[in-house]
């Protein structure tokens, strides 16, 4: 879920550019990799889960869902929650008590600095008696941080990696804001955060990537080897208003902490928040590419030995 309106493109990448931006289907052989983050989009979207609202049964059904494919993968809870769960409450708009529970997990690096992978699980539910299944919205990022943990379950990385499946996303964030406020894990622990929100549907092969504005550092590391998908730097100056998105996801929870973030999405399009975001209505291909992006993105950040002292380098530049 974000605010925002389409705007221009900002500050292209040196990611190359494609030549068909048609992508509604697949015309080769998919890998595995690629067949379960299509089953993942495909099973979170379908009819079943009710649109995944916070605190119905669709959302349950989803927790469930995720907590089979942690198992499958072999992921650990974090030890001091003893499951996948973390249960928080908030007032929704009308006054009353909701409980949303996060699904957190991680894959223990090599020191005990952590990364944070983070994408909202929930959506918005049922409307006038129409499914809004938020196939894009956010069934593809929840399909990424699996995929991410099924890679770096494999591939140990430097980092202690934390995946997070957020709840209450759609009703303010609330669900990454508990995970902050609770201290879930130690905050100084944190070395930043990795965000996707909507990253399967768009029909020029464009993924923005919002969070080197404030942290220019972090520019350094986007080199992929996916020519298809162009990575866009943008949509995070504050002097833009609402084409900011900076704080419309959930890494707006970890930047309110001062904890470095990316985040990454498409521009609206027409089924934004509509029952027809469905499956069948993604671009498959350039889903898949732009996950494999991401994860390039990440591994290219996960081998700097030391993002504390990179950025404090730009707190300190920033006071002279």
């Amino acid at each position: 879920m974000r605010i925002h309106l389409l705007i221009p493109l900002i500050a292209l990448l040196s990611c190359n550019a494609q030549k068909n931006p048609s992508q509604a289907q697949i015309s080769k052989p998919i890998s595995k990799t690629e067949q379960q983050l299509l089953k993942d989009v495909e099973t979170l979207s379908s009819d079943r889960f009710e649109g995944r609202k916070t605190g119905t049964k669709g959302a349950e059904m989803a927790r469930a869902y995720i907590e089979q494919r942690f198992q499958e993968i072999g992921l650990a809870p974090l030890p001091h929650l003893g499951n996948y769960e973390q249960i928080f409450t908030f007032k929704d708009r009308a006054g009353l008590d909701i409980t949303g529970k996060n699904m957190l997990a991680y894959v223990p690096g090599r020191n005990t600095e952590v990364i944070v992978i983070s994408a909202h699980y929930d959506h918005v539910g049922i409307i006038k008696d129409q499914i809004y299944n938020g196939a894009d919205d956010n069934a593809s990022g929840v399909a990424a941080l699996l995929n991410f943990a099924a890679y770096f379950k494999k591939h140990q990385p430097n980092y202690s990696m934390v995946f997070a499946a957020f709840d209450a996303e759609e009703m303010g964030l609330k669900g990454s804001k508990a995970f902050v406020e609770l201290a879930t894990i130690p905050l100084g622990n944190i070395r930043m955060n990795v965000n996707m929100d909507m990253i399967s549907h768009n029909d020029k092969n464009e993924l923005y990537a919002c969070g080197t504005f404030k942290y220019p550092q972090l520019k350094k590391y986007f080199i992929t080897s996916k020519p298809t998908v162009k990575v866009i730097m943008g949509h995070d100056d504050p002097k833009t208003g609402h084409e900011d998105w900076t704080n419309q996801s959930d890494q707006g929870s970890f930047n309110a902490k001062n904890i470095p973030f990316l985040y990454f999405g498409v521009e609206d399009h027409k089924d934004y928040h509509q029952a027809s975001d469905k499956y069948q209505n993604i671009n498959k291909k350039f889903f898949t590419n732009a996950a494999a992006s991401i994860l390039e993105i990440i591994n290219n950040i996960d081998k700097e030995r030391d993002l504390q002292s990179i950025f404090r380098q730009k707190l300190q530049m920033k006071k002279q």
